[in-house]
C-alpha cells in the first residue's frame, strides 16, 4: 500500500502536461489531488491562486496525513488552508487558530484561462466560489460564446456567464436562486474587461425556465400562491448551460438528477434556439453517462425537438477517473 506521499507525487506525475499548459493560459487555479481516483477517498487537495485548499469528506486528515501534505507542497510557497467537511451536510466543522482563520477569510483573486475571480477559502457557504471540474465546460464555453446569446442556470458565483462574456458574448444572463452567490457574480464580472456585462437574476431555475420557454410561471398554483419570483419575457438563446445540483426541493419544483432530470432539460431545451447549443451537466457518480444521453434524447423527441449531435466534454487531466464514468458528465447537445 502506497504512503500518502507517494500518492502525491504520482499525482504530480500525472498532471506535468497539465499544469505546463494552464501556467501558459493565464491559469492558477486546479487540482493537486483527487482522492477518489487516486488513493485516498475523500480527500481533495487544491490550488486557488496562491492557498493550498485541503478539504476532505468521509474522515479527518490524521496529524501524520495533513503533515506529509504540507511538507509535500511546501515548495509552492502557498498559504494551507484545511477545511474539514467530514461531518453532516458536508459542512466545515474544523475550528482554525485565529491567524489561519484571518488568511483563510481574506479576500483574493485566481485567474483561470485569462478570466479572474474572487476567492476566500472560508466564507459564509460552504462549498469553494468556483468548481474546479467546470473548467472544460467554460473553456468550451469561452470557443463558443463570441457573438451569442448565453443563459447560465444555476449560475452560483457566475463563472460560466462571465467566461462567456469575456470570450465575446452578446449578452449573458446568470440564473440562481442565492443572492449571496448572485453578489460574488457581479463582483466576478467588475474585476474583469468585458465589453457585456451579464445580467443577475435572482429566481428559481424552474421560475425563470418556465417563463422564457415560453410554458409561463403561473402565480397559483392548484389553488396556493407561488413565492415571489422575478417576471421574465420568453425568449430563445444560442447557447445555454444547465448545471443543477444533484437535489433540491422548492414550491417550483423538484430537482432530482437521478430520477428526473428532463423536468428541467425540456424547459431547458425549448429556452435554446433552433440551431443552438444546450451543455447538461450531471454531478451524479452512479448515472450512467450513455444512458443518461439517450434520456436526454428521448426528452428532446418528446418535446419536438431534434438533438443532432452530441459532443462529450472530459474534465481535464487534474480531474482523473478510472472507471471510464467521470463523476461529473458534460454533454454538448446541438439542437
Amino acid at each position: 500500500m502506497s504512503t500518502l506521499t507517494e500518492l502525491l507525487v504520482a499525482a504530480d506525475a500525472h498532471r506535468a502536461a497539465l499544469l505546463t499548459r494552464l501556467a501558459s493560459e493565464e491559469t492558477d487555479t486546479y487540482r493537486l489531488f483527487h482522492g477518489s481516483a487516486e488513493g485516498r477517498p475523500g480527500l481533495t487537495i487544491d490550488r486557488y491562486g496562491d492557498v493550498l485548499l485541503l478539504q476532505t469528506f468521509h474522515t479527518p486528515l490524521s496529524e501524520e496525513e495533513h503533515q506529509a501534505i504540507l511538507a509535500h507542497y511546501a515548495p509552492l510557497g502557498l498559504t494551507a488552508v484545511y477545511n474539514d467537511r467530514s461531518g453532516a451536510n458536508s459542512r466545515i466543522g474544523n475550528r482554525l487558530p485565529e491567524d489561519q482563520l484571518e488568511a483563510a477569510q481574506a479576500p483574493r483573486t485566481i485567474r483561470e484561462l485569462g478570466v479572474k475571480y474572487h476567492f476566500q477559502a472560508r466564507h459564509q457557504g460552504q462549498d469553494p466560489w468556483l468548481f474546479l471540474d467546470l473548467r472544460a465546460g467554460r473553456r468550451r464555453v469561452m470557443q463558443l460564446a463570441e457573438g451569442k446569446s448565453v443563459l447560465n442556470l444555476f449560475a452560483y458565483t457566475g463563472g460560466v456567464g462571465v467566461a462567456a462574456a469575456k470570450a465575446g458574448a452578446s449578452f449573458v444572463m446568470n440564473v440562481d436562486f442565492a443572492e449571496s452567490s448572485l453578489q460574488v457574480a457581479r463582483a466576478n464580472a467588475k474585476i474583469n474587461s468585458l465589453a457585456t456585462r451579464p445580467r443577475c437574476v435572482e429566481s428559481d431555475c424552474f421560475a425563470a425556465l418556465r417563463q422564457l420557454s415560453g410554458i409561463g410561471q403561473p402565480k397559483m398554483v392548484r389553488g396556493k400562491k407561488m413565492p415571489p419570483f422575478p417576471v421574465l419575457e420568453a425568449r430563445q438563446f444560442d447557447l445555454v448551460f444547465l448545471d443543477p445540483p444533484r437535489y433540491a426541493k422548492s414550491p417550483f419544483g423538484v430537482v432530482d438528477l437521478i430520477n428526473d432530470y428532463p423536468a428541467l432539460f425540456k424547459p431547458a431545451l425549448l429556452a435554446t434556439a433552433e440551431g443552438g447549443m444546450l451543455i447538461c451537466c450531471n454531478n451524479v457518480a452512479q448515472v450512467d453517462r450513455d444512458t443518461w444521453l439517450a434520456q436526454l434524447k428521448r426528452s428532446a423527441e418528446k418535446a419536438g425537438r431534434t438533438v443532432r449531435d452530441a459532443e462529450w466534454i472530459t474534465p481535464e487531466d487534474d480531474f482523473p477517473t478510472f472507471d471510464g464514468n467521470p463523476p461529473l458528465k458534460m454533454v454538448l447537445l446541438h439542437v
